[in-house]
């Protein structure tokens, strides 16, 4: 005989499980309720932070193209510098 469910163990450190209890028995559940609730929670999230981390993609690419655009239209002369500046600000800051 098959269940439709799976076991799953997670260890928790004494702070957290003792607060998992007690808020499942102010809530009137198991632990495990609030377990599944909580994955189920995160599961369905998934979704929406691909979504913000499209939208901040977009907008960073968007942000770049603009500028690029302005500064080869109207300042086509601080371009070099400006990109120049750019490594080494990456170098320093990031390692790249």
């Amino acid at each position: 005989m098959t269940t439709p469910n799976k076991h799953c163990t997670v260890r928790l450190d004494r702070g957290k499980y003792d607060r998992l209890v007690a808020l499942a028995s102010a809530r009137g559940c198991t632990p495990s309720d609030l377990l599944r609730a909580a994955v189920e929670n995160f599961l369905a999230s998934d979704h929406l932070l691909s979504a913000s981390q499209r939208r901040i993609a977009r907008n960073s690419e968007f942000q770049q193209l603009a500028l690029d655009i302005i500064i080869r239209e109207q300042f086509p002369e601080y371009r070099d510098r400006i990109i120049a500046e750019t490594d080494k600000r990456l170098e320093q800051y990031h390692g790249a």
